[in-house]
Formats: structure tokens, C-alpha cells, sequence
């Protein structure tokens, strides 16, 4: 007798995809509403000089979208990136973090990987990643150190299940 395929999601994940769209709706997730969430720092900061420390902060909530839909750095910078997740959720909830993907990455792909990738808080094996942040809920902050890439536009996203489609943005090297 032919078994049917095995789901790359366990049986259990459902009802939390469930519970995490109604609940991003009920939320306000059309983009309408601001209740809780920081204001929006500038969509642009002039660089530093390169060598120097260039410390970049990020905020999210439990409405799945960051503040910042881009960030610039010069060339030779060494970045300070923090997140900070202004929400109340539980991070197996509404969990967050930032990944900066190289060049040419496949965003829909490394976010499939990602949904499997339960192990590693959602950051799947590979060499797409330049660098990324841990995942953390509601409440906490955390913050990455490391050197800026070349110059270029790279994507950051958000790798928990589906936040990707939302949580994305350009991290710009000039």
C-alpha cells in the first residue's frame, strides 16, 4: 500500500499558523494600525566615514513588519545591528530576528528551508546568510556585530514560518 507524502510541518503547526494569521488580522495587519508600535525612525541614515562603528536599531512588534524598510551603511564599516521586538508574544508565537541574505538568494526558497529549519530557530544550513540576529519575542532585544559587505543592496528578512512575505527590507552598502 502507497503512503501518502509526509508535510515538511508537523501535524501540530497548523492550528499556530492559524492562530498567528487570525491573530495578525485581528491585529490591525492590513498596515492601518500603529497602537503599540514605535515611530518609524527615518527610512534612510546618512553613512559614517568608513572604519567607523556604524550601530543600526530595527523594531518590530507582534504586528510582523519592522519599522525600517531600508538601511545604509558605507563600504569598510563595521555594523551594530539590534533588534527589538516591542510585542508581548511569546518568541514560539510571535517570534523575530533579521537575516541578511547574499546576492541573488531566492527569498520564497531560504524561506521554505527556513520553516523546517525548527532546530536552529528558523536559520536553515547553508551560505546564503551574511550575517543574522537571534530570535527573540516580545519584550527582549538583541544585537550582531560584523563587518558590512561589499558594495551592493541586500535583502534582510525575517526567517519564522511566513513572516518572510512581510518582514522584509534593503540593507544598502554604498
Amino acid at each position: 500500500m502507497k503512503r501518502p507524502p509526509r508535510s515538511i510541518f508537523p501535524s501540530s503547526f497548523l492550528p499556530f499558523l492559524l492562530f498567528a494569521l487570525l491573530l495578525y488580522v485581528a491585529c490591525g495587519g492590513d498596515g492601518g494600525s500603529t497602537a503599540g508600535t514605535p515611530s518609524p525612525a527615518p527610512s534612510t541614515t546618512e553613512p559614517p566615514a568608513s572604519g567607523e562603528l556604524v550601530k543600526l536599531v530595527l523594531h518590530t512588534s507582534d504586528e510582523m513588519k519592522y519599522d525600517r524598510k531600508e538601511l545604509k551603511v558605507r563600504a569598510g564599516t563595521r555594523v551594530e545591528l539590534t533588534l527589538h521586538h516591542t510585542g508581548s508574544m511569546a518568541k514560539a508565537i510571535m517570534g523575530h530576528n533579521v537575516v541578511i541574505l547574499k546576492p541573488g538568494t531566492d527569498i520564497n526558497a531560504f524561506g521554505q528551508r527556513a520553516m523546517a529549519a525548527v532546530d536552529t530557530e528558523y536559520i536553515p544550513a547553508g551560505d546564503e546568510i551574511i550575517a543574522h540576529t537571534k530570535l527573540i519575542g516580545g519584550g527582549e532585544s538583541t544585537s550582531i556585530t560584523f563587518n558590512a559587505p561589499p558594495v551592493g543592496s541586500y535583502d534582510f528578512i525575517c526567517s519564522f514560518p511566513g513572516h518572510y512575505g512581510l518582514m522584509r527590507g534593503q540593507f544598502i552598502v554604498e
